[in-house]
C-alpha cells in the first residue's frame, strides 16, 4: 500500500509536470516564436500527460473495475485522437530531428510539404528552438543526416532536378574565434587514406586514388563557422568540416595541428575521411 502511494505521487508529479509544460510552451511559443524542435512532441506530450494523471488516481486512490473501464475507455480515446492528429500533422509538416553523439545538441528540420519549403531549426531552450533559415532547395525524398564531429551536422538530400545538395549545421567554433572563414583557414596541405586536399590561393583541390578535382573559390560555400560545401555546376561534391582536435592560430590562417574531415556528397551510406596537416606551400 506505501508503495502504491508513492507511485502515485510521482505519476501525479509526472501529470502536473508535463500540463504545466504545455500551458507554458502555449503561452510562450508566440509571444517569443518559439517551437517544439519537433512537432510531434505536442501530441507525444499531451498523451503522456493523460496516462499519467490516470496511472496516479488508479495508485493513490482506487477505482472499481467499472469504474477502471469507463476512465482506460475515455483515455484511450483520447490517445487515438491525439496519435490521429500527430500523423495528419506530419503528413503536412515532416520533421527530421538527429541528437548530437554528445547529447549537447539538437538538429531540427522542419519540411513544409505543400509549400514545399525545409527550415533549419536551432534549438535554444532544450526542447524548444526558433527557426533560423530556409534550405536553398527544394528537396524531394528523403534526408541524410551524419554528424561529422559533435558539433558539426551534414544534411545530404536531392532536389527537385535530381541535383545533390548538403546543408551543414554548426554548434561551435574551434580556438576561441567567433567566427572565421574556413577555406583560407586551412590553406596547405592535408592528407588522409589515399586523399588528399590542397587549399591554396586559387582554390582547393581534392585528389582521390589519382583523380584531383579542383574548385574555385566562386564554388567553395560556407556554412556556420566550420564547414565548407564545394561545389561543381551547382552540385554540392564534397564538404570539409574543421575536426573538434584542430586549433586555428587567432593571427594567422596556420592551423595549430588537429585534423580536418572530408565528407563526400552522396545518398549512399558513408562516413567521414579523416585528414592531417601536412604543411603550407613555400
Amino acid at each position: 500500500m506505501k508503495w502504491n502511494k508513492i507511485i502515485g505521487w510521482l505519476f501525479l508529479v509526472l501529470a502536473v509536470g508535463l500540463f504545466c509544460l504545455q500551458i507554458g510552451y502555449l503561452l510562450v511559443s508566440s509571444q517569443f516564436q518559439v517551437e517544439y524542435i519537433d512537432n510531434r512532441l505536442f501530441y507525444i506530450v499531451n498523451i503522456l500527460c493523460i496516462i499519467s494523471f490516470l496511472a496516479a488516481v488508479l495508485f493513490l486512490f482506487g477505482m472499481s473495475k467499472k469504474g477502471t473501464i469507463i476512465s482506460a475507455s475515455i483515455v484511450l480515446v483520447f490517445v487515438i485522437v491525439q496519435a490521429t492528429l500527430l500523423y495528419n500533422s506530419n503528413g503536412k509538416i515532416k520533421n527530421i530531428t538527429s541528437i548530437s553523439p554528445d547529447y549537447k545538441h539538437v538538429l531540427g528540420l522542419k519540411e513544409n510539404i505543400p509549400r514545399g519549403e525545409t527550415v533549419y531549426y536551432r534549438s535554444y531552450y532544450g526542447i524548444l528552438a526558433r527557426p533560423k533559415e530556409a534550405l536553398p532547395f527544394r528537396a524531394t525524398g528523403e534526408f541524410k543526416v551524419q554528424w561529422l564531429a559533435k558539433d558539426v551536422a551534414a544534411v545530404t538530400y536531392k532536389t527537385t532536378d535530381g541535383l545533390i545538395q548538403q546543408f551543414i549545421a554548426t554548434y561551435g567554433n574551434r580556438g576561441g574565434a567567433s567566427y572565421y572563414n574556413v577555406g583560407p583557414e586551412i590553406q596547405g596541405i592535408w592528407e588522409g587514406e589515399g586523399v588528399t586536399v590542397d587549399s591554396d590561393t586559387e582554390g582547393i583541390a581534392v585528389t582521390v586514388k589519382g583523380q584531383s578535382e579542383q574548385f574555385t573559390w566562386d564554388h567553395v560555400y560556407q556554412y556556420g563557422t566550420l564547414a565548407i560545401v564545394l561545389k561543381r555546376d551547382q552540385e554540392a561534391v564534397w564538404t570539409i568540416a574543421l575536426g573538434e582536435n584542430i586549433k586555428i592560430h587567432s593571427h594567422s590562417a596556420i592551423p595549430i595541428g588537429g585534423n580536418i574531415l572530408l565528407y563526400k556528397a552522396t545518398m549512399d551510406d558513408n562516413d567521414a575521411i579523416t585528414l592531417e596537416y601536412k604543411g603550407r606551400y613555400d
